[in-house]
């Protein structure tokens, strides 16, 4: 039985992590629902790739693996899938021809606009079902949290382009 925030040391490292999963159990759900209503396109892994090369803009193979900590070979395979359905391109660097960087196309920006427009209307309806009590302070404590991950804010990049 979950505790009740009453009963809860702000500083209980074991109770924030229980929430914080339970929170996350959640996002996913919304995450899932959200790409699945873009179709059978991509996988929540492989949106997450698109959403880095979204908000960081183009990377180098290694980089991309680096931000998203899977190996390099994982996210070469993501990339070669999402490169023959037209959501990432491979792009020579400007600094040097014989780098190469990978890209979003229009057609991955436009799925990232889409899946993350579905996840923030669900989101806004989840919020605003809370009481009013419980919303304030959420945007700091969530702030904080996405920082302590390295998660670049929201306000870095068009608010349609984040993954939210």
């Amino acid at each position: 039985m979950p505790r009740s925030s009453s009963a809860l040391d702000a500083t209980d490292v074991d109770a924030v992590t229980d929430a914080v999963l339970t929170a996350s159990r959640l996002l996913v759900a919304v995450s899932a629902r959200s790409i699945a209503a873009a179709g059978d396109a991509i996988t929540l892994p492989q949106f997450r790739l698109l959403v880095v090369l979204q908000t960081r803009g183009p990377l180098k193979h290694a980089d991309l693996a680096e931000y998203l900590q899977v190996t390099p070979s994982t996210a070469s395979r993501m990339v070669d899938r999402l490169v023959t359905v037209g959501m990432v391109d491979r792009q020579h660097s400007t600094v040097s021809r014989r780098e190469i960087v990978l890209a979003l196309t229009r057609e991955g920006t436009k799925v990232v606009r889409q899946v993350t427009a579905r996840r923030r209307k669900e989101i806004a309806k989840i919020v605003a079902r809370m009481p009013d009590e419980a919303r304030h302070g959420l945007v700091d404590v969530l702030t904080a949290f996405a920082e302590a991950g390295g998660e670049p804010p929201a306000s870095a990049v068009a608010p349609e382009a984040v993954w939210t």
